[in-house]
Order: structure tokens, then sequence, then C-alpha cells
């Protein structure tokens, strides 16, 4: 370990921390029903809308205006809300998960109940006030064109030895999320480090190839696409298979590959908290779960893919331990030990 951090230390120098981005970054209108259903949420108005769209189809009374956020903003902005501070919204979609529990165990949300709430696996609800309604894994893309099929990196072990072996070939050209501007970069890269036995060699192999950590999918999967990275590492697989560029080749790790399911909250001040049981219990139906399968937010395996073993899936309950992932001291340090590996800058 002192050895890893004196490298990271070195390496760190000349980092440069990226500018902040901004806190609601689209927003869209759907439906033309007299009652408005406020939703905030992560996930990109372009991927969520065909659900959107044929739940208010089926519920013409109501329209849903969607605002689209950063993880971070948005729990911010849902913490704000809690205490009164800020108008609320009446419902809360996000893949920062570790936030989402930590906004019920701040008394945040209401309680709900359905049929559909109550069949759900007990890793995908909590408390009767969080729900996952998506499966979505944790991959490792690359450029199919650039990197040599025995290049490949299909565990952590082989991505390790790439990047001891051909460190200057891969210097500034592997990329994954910046933790400092990503809630969901966070929650990857810590659920990492409690799950990996090569955490701190990752770290190490990261510092080596001078990593970029940047933000966010779309732009990491577009430089991927167009070669300024070779390959990028805990992309978000949905928006990877949205994306679908040809180039672009996906990994689940075969070690082990961290599922996740994006949390959905009804707060406790919702003005339309009817409105938003309706909503969660149509994205849990069959023809709900049958669209998110269609947009890429639920997995679905490509019979071409090597079979992911049922061990090597790694599933992030929602659920209490994700509070650690938030503490103050903690964090602290996981985020330093990070930062010295990184450079938090902007796509070029």
């Amino acid at each position: 370990m002192i050895r890893l951090l004196a490298l990271l230390l070195t390496v760190a120098t000349g980092f440069t921390l990226a500018p902040p981005v901004s806190a609601q970054e689209d927003r869209a209108r759907i439906g033309n029903g007299n009652t408005v259903l406020e939703l905030r949420s992560t996930t990109d108005v372009a991927i969520i809308r065909p659900a959107l769209e044929a739940f208010v189809e089926q519920n013409p009374q109501l329209s849903i205006e969607y605002e689209q956020w950063g993880s971070n903003a948005l729990y911010a902005d849902s913490l704000a809300a809690c205490a009164g501070e800020e108008p609320s919204a009446d419902a809360v979609f996000s893949s920062a998960v570790h936030q989402m529990v930590a906004l019920v165990n701040g008394a945040c949300a209401r309680d709900y109940q359905s049929e559909a709430t109550l069949n759900l696996p007990s890793a995908r609800r909590w408390r009767n006030q969080l729900w996952g309604v998506t499966e979505e894994p944790a991959v490792i893309i690359y450029n199919s064109a650039l990197l040599a099929e025995e290049n490949v990196p299909r565990t952590r072990f082989a991505l390790l030895d790439l990047m001891r072996n051909t460190p200057l070939s891969l210097a500034g050209r592997i990329a994954t999320y910046d933790i400092e501007s990503s809630g969901l970069g966070y929650l990857f890269a810590y659920n990492d480090s409690l799950e990996a036995t090569t955490f701190g060699a990752m770290l190490e192999g990261f510092a080596r190839t001078q990593a970029v950590a940047t933000c966010c999918s779309a732009e990491i999967i577009g430089a991927v696409s167009e070669g300024r990275f070779l390959l990028a590492y805990n992309v978000l697989g949905s928006y990877v298979a949205n994306a679908a560029p040809a180039d672009v080749g996906v990994i689940l790790p075969e070690d082990y590959t961290l599922f996740l399911t994006r949390g959905y909250m009804i707060p406790r001040q919702a003005r339309q908290p009817q409105a938003a049981g309706r909503l969660l219990d149509f994205l849990l139906s069959t023809q709900g779960q049958t669209i998110l399968r269609r947009a890429g937010l639920i997995y679905a395996q490509d019979p071409e893919e090597t079979a992911l073993l049922p061990s090597a899936r790694r599933a992030i309950a929602l659920a209490p331990p994700l509070l650690v992932a938030l503490d103050r001291s903690k964090s602290a340090q996981f985020r330093t030990l990070w930062r010295t590996a990184f450079a938090a800058i902007a796509l070029p």
C-alpha cells in the first residue's frame, strides 16, 4: 500500500479538476392531461420516454413534467425539498442508489404498497419507500477496431496484466466515471473497493497509465468509438446498449459484474403521490418492464456473449449498508485515494 500511495502521489502532481456541471440537464413535457406529475430523474429523456409515453396513453388525465438531472445535483435538490427549502418532485428516480437510501433513511420518502412492489425481490425494495425498477450491468467497453482481440480484458486480472505490460500504449487511453461529479461513478468504485481484491492494484494501474476520470456515459462511449480512448471501465451497460456503436465492444467482467437497479422514491412532500404510485406500478408491470428491456434498462444477454455465471453477478442491493458509502470519514478517505489516481478533466 505504501508503494501504491507513493506512485499515486507522484503521478498526481499534474492533474487538474473538471469544471462543475449544470444541475438540470434536460426537461420534457409528456402527455396532455390536466394533472401534472413532476418526475426528476438521472435517466436520459430519450431512453425513458417510450415508457412514459405508454403510461400517459393509458392515463390520459395525467401528464408528466420530466426533469433530467445529474445524480449529485438531484440528491442535493431532494435534500433541500425534504427540508422544505425547495418545491418537491412527485417522484425521484436515480441511478445513485446510495443517495436514494440516504434520502429514505432521512425520512424524506412516503410509504407505498401494491402487488407489484410486494412482488419485487428483497434486494430491489426497502421499507416500502424505495424500489428498484431496472437491472443494468457495469461493463468494460473497448474500441474493437483498435484493440486486438487477444488483448481484450475479460476479467479485472486481465485488465491489470494489460496495464502492466503495455503502459505506454495505454497512456491517457483508459477512461471511467469521475467519482467527484458522478454519484453513479462513486457507487461503482466504492462497491469495487468492497468486492475486489484487485482494487488497490487497479488504482495503481490506472495511475501508471494516466487513466482519465471524466463525465459522462455518452461522452465516454463516443470517445471510445472515435478512438480517443481504447477502453473504458465500469460504464453503465444500458447507455452502451442505447448508443450501440458498431465499433464498441462490451465485456461483462467474468470475475464479477456489478448490477445496478435504479431507485424510485415518492417524496414525503409529493403533491401527486397517487399518480406517482400509479407510474411506479406501470414501470414494474409486464408491459413496463418489456419497454424498459427494449430501452436497455433491463439486461437481456446477447446470445453471442459468453454466458455470465450466476456466481459472477453482484447485485447492488437497496439496503442500509449503502449508507456506509456516504459516511463522511470513509468518503473523504476514499475520495482522497481516488483523486490522486485520476485527472478529473473534461473530454478533449
